[in-house]
C-alpha cells in the first residue's frame, strides 16, 4: 500500500456559494461612479430612475 502525503495548506479555504448582495453592491459602487463621472451620466440615470418610479406607480 503507498503512503499518500497530507497537503498542508496555510491559506483559508475558500468559502462556497454565493457573496452577500450588500457586499457586491459595495464593490460596484466606486466602479459605477467613476464611469459616471468620466461619461457624464448623470442626467441618463436619473432619467432611468425616474422612468422607472413611473413604472412602479410612484
Amino acid at each position: 500500500m503507498a503512503l499518500t502525503a497530507q497537503r498542508t495548506h496555510t491559506t483559508r479555504p475558500r468559502r462556497q456559494g454565493r457573496r452577500h448582495p450588500l457586499v457586491a453592491t459595495l464593490m460596484a459602487l466606486p466602479l459605477a461612479a467613476l464611469l459616471l463621472l468620466v461619461f457624464d451620466g448623470w442626467e441618463t440615470v436619473a432619467t432611468q430612475a425616474s422612468s422607472v418610479g413611473v413604472m412602479l406607480g410612484r
